[in-house]
């Protein structure tokens, strides 16, 4: 578990900068392990983490689930539209999806945003 950092409209001169100090400090020999999603603008965010996206982030977060029929069983949601939210959320980056039977996650105890103005 960790921390996301999602940036709003950042530049991509702000995201080169951010790249190159993980770059100068890795070389220095410090141990970098950060994790960044950046959005064009808030609209954009607002579009992919809708208050149903968050609930079920939330929900996967403090229960992993078996897969998405068994996480739309435990919302009492609507199996498509479960499975549309894991896709967006997944796809994102927001949620992990594994492969190897241990289901769906929600990796990040915390997620910091920044908007750029």
């Amino acid at each position: 578990m960790g921390s996301l950092s999602i940036h709003i409209g950042d530049s991509l001169e702000d995201i080169g900068s951010r790249v190159l100090d993980a770059v100068r400090r890795s070389e220095a020999g410090e141990e970098v392990s950060e994790d960044h999603l950046t959005f064009d603008s808030f609209e954009t965010l607002a579009r992919l983490l809708t208050p149903k996206r968050l609930e079920l982030l939330r929900y996967l977060h403090r229960h992993p689930a078996a897969s998405v029929r068994a996480l739309a069983q435990q919302l009492g949601r609507d199996y498509r539209r479960v499975h549309d939210d894991v896709d967006a959320l997944a796809s994102s980056g927001l949620i992990d999806r594994h492969n190897n039977g241990t289901g769906l996650t929600a990796p990040w105890d915390v997620i910091e945003t920044r908007l750029a103005l």
